[in-house]
């Protein structure tokens, strides 16, 4: 019998010889939460020649909400069935694994068909996360190849959120994103196996720092970061996807290396390392963490230009189109002179109530902006600004200077003015913060534009730093460990790889990859059946 699994903890959802259907159902990052009179209908395939005296399903919920009802080809294995409870406190979302045992006479040969739902009438959500089915002999088979499959899925992303030490409310921060795979040839890495952290810790070039603890199922976080002004805030994340090398990958700041490992003063080959680790903020500087076997490493990254050498500056982009969202302390919204218009070319104004003002932009991205431009409004010169302060921020709480300015003056009206910015840094927020005008009770202005470096059109491409650092197995000693960069662009870039798109195309059918579900020709030919059915009667 082949692995069967249904694993909805990612989106899209992984599948192993598995079709799903479902009704009443939300999807969420983490799960599936069926509502009340809401089920899955798990269609899986058992060989015609096979004999399973007994099987077992395993269904893994997050937290005790609602009960549940499982079915076999329509016989009942459980009806009204709690979840375990909450024992010792460990938090209402923790993953419970409910197993049943299934009498061989169940299973037929061929389509078999397994339910799981919510009760008619029932109160709260089924928040189902993994379906599994194996034969009692093997059981836990299933189960590998799911977690399998999930490390194959090694980029993951996290929402986050940040509280000072003592509130009580959390902010949201800045999406995280990383993907680290060390594929040793030989050396301490012993078997060359990859697994996905459980714990992590960075340091940006800004000076931010953040460490991390992951939880086994890689649904969440917690930890604490110190940004780069000093200021500490506790961090947490919640999983909202992961995807496989390289498609996840795509326009994020992935660094690859081949590897040496140091021993007795000798240096030897150990394969490649792909490192990525985006937090909004600064470019990272410095990486440690400790995998899933116990396995530990850490790796500083150094400069490509060497000790010393000035960092290349190419032209300079306009990037304000790419702001998302303009909030102001002020505006006048009666008569339309709203932070909104300081993002658009025409001569249209932001006017403010007060000598004071802040405005806050949100970028889609984070950027390192090496300047900015001021246009003044159509009258009143008294309301200029005079003096002012640039900052970023990674979460919006805490914002480090960037640029200052004082006893500025604006000649004319609808004048653009442009401020460089020494030592850009990326963040995901600024905010031009307006101490004084020019003596006025109101303060106003045409137009902000921000703008940052583009990388020079002519000559090689910039690569990743090369890294020097050292690694460690489990139990064992540490060894010398450094990296040369390999520049890109790599063949198996995304974008690059072959043979994806019908299996791309296919995954938008249902709320699953099934590109591990058909083994063969015949497989195939019974699932495409399967949807076409499925699609007919949705």
């Amino acid at each position: 019998m082949e692995p069967v699994f249904a694993d909805f903890s990612t989106d899209p959802a992984q599948l192993s010889n598995a079709v799903v259907a479902h009704h009443r159902c939300g999807i969420a990052p983490s799960h599936l939460a069926l509502g009340a009179g809401g089920y899955i209908r798990l269609d899986f395939t058992v060989g015609e020649r096979e004999e399973i005296a007994e099987a077992v399903v395993a269904v893994t919920v997050l937290g005790a909400g609602a009960p549940m009802d499982v079915l076999l080809n329509g016989k009942a294995l459980a009806e009204q069935l709690a979840t375990p409870g909450d024992e010792g406190g460990r938090g209402h979302s923790d993953p419970r694994v409910t197993v049943l045992s299934v009498p061989g006479e169940l299973l037929a040969a061929g389509d078999n068909l397994l339910e799981i739902r919510n009760p008619e009438g029932a109160e709260g959500l089924l928040r189902l996360r993994a379906v599994t089915v194996d034969p009692a002999h093997d059981r836990g088979r299933s189960e590998c190849a799911r977690e399998a499959r999930a490390a194959g899925r090694s980029v993951v992303a996290f929402t986050t959120e940040v509280r000072a030490p003592g509130s009580a409310a959390w902010q949201t921060g800045s999406r995280l994103l990383f993907h680290i795979d060390s594929i040793h040839s030989g050396g301490s890495g012993g078997s060359g196996e990859r697994a996905l952290p459980a714990h992590l810790a960075w340091r940006g070039a800004d000076g931010s720092e953040a460490v991390i603890g992951l939880r086994a199922d890689l649904s969440g976080f917690l930890g604490h970061r110190t940004t780069a002004d000093g200021a500490v805030v506790e961090y947490r994340g919640t999983l909202t996807g992961r995807r496989a090398y390289p498609e996840g990958t795509a326009g994020a700041p992935l660094h690859r290396f081949s590897t040496e490992e140091g021993h007795d003063g000798a240096w030897s080959p150990s394969g490649e390392l792909r490192l990525l680790l985006d937090d909004g903020g600064a470019p990272v500087q410095r990486v440690s963490w400790t995998d899933r076997r116990g396995s530990t490493a850490s790796v500083v990254l150094g400069s490509v230009h060497g000790p010393g050498a000035a960092e290349p500056v190419g032209e300079l982009r306009d990037i304000t189109r790419t702001v998302v969202d303009v909030e102001a302390s002020d505006e006048f919204d009666l008569v339309g002179e709203v932070a909104e218009n300081l993002l658009t070319k025409s001569w249209s104004k932001w006017l403010a109530n007060d000598e004071t003002a802040e405005l806050d932009f949100t970028l889609e991205r984070p950027a390192a902006v090496a300047a900015y431009r001021l246009t003044s409004a159509n009258d009143a010169p008294e309301r200029d600004p005079r003096d002012w302060e640039l900052q970023g921020s990674h979460d919006g709480i805490h914002w480090t200077t960037v640029d200052s300015r004082t006893g500025e003056h604006f000649r004319q009206r609808h004048e653009t003015k442009e401020y460089a910015v020494a030592s850009p840094a990326s963040y995901a927020r600024y905010r031009l913060s307006i101490t004084s005008n020019q003596g006025s009770d109101q303060t106003q202005l045409s137009r902000v534009q921000f703008l940052a470096a583009e990388a020079p059109a002519a000559g090689p491409a910039r690569r990743a730093a090369d890294f020097t650092g050292y690694r460690a197995p489990r139990g064992g000693d540490p060894v010398g460990y450094r990296g040369t960069a390999v520049p890109g662009p790599w063949s198996d870039a995304p974008g690059q790889v072959e043979g994806r798109e019908a299996g791309q195309a296919l995954q938008q059918l249902l709320a699953g990859d099934l590109g591990e579900t058909a083994r063969g020709l015949d497989d195939a030919a019974r699932l495409i059946g399967k949807l076409a059915a499925y699609l007919r009667n949705s």
